[in-house]
């Protein structure tokens, strides 16, 4: 087991698992970078404003993969999404994640 994999758990293992239960993408940057490219069929709602719109999580019944610029946000939006009851993970940066998916 690598280093990485000791700190973080196998994120690659968690990320295909979340795949087959047809999770949805969740891309919690800013606008801007958002309209700077992204996951194809991300959703987007960025960090600032999942509090006020957990509803359109929610109402889509679906585990979340959430992904960010680096991890930390969406570390943190993962977190919010758990306490609120809805199966998610970090899915971590967005170019990390792209490998992941490919």
């Amino acid at each position: 087991m690598g280093l990485l994999n000791a700190l973080f758990g196998k994120s690659t293992n968690k990320v295909a698992e979340y795949l087959k239960k047809d999770a949805v993408i969740l891309d919690v940057r800013t606008p801007s970078e958002y309209q700077g490219g992204h996951i194809k069929n991300a959703v987007h709602i960025p960090v600032q404003e999942l509090g006020d719109r957990f509803n359109e999580v929610k109402k889509l019944n679906k585990p979340v993969i959430a992904y960010c610029a680096s991890g930390m946000r969406s570390g943190s939006a993962a977190s919010l999404l758990k306490s609120k009851g809805v199966d998610a993970i970090n899915g971590g940066g967005m170019s990390s994640l792209q490998r992941k998916l490919s």
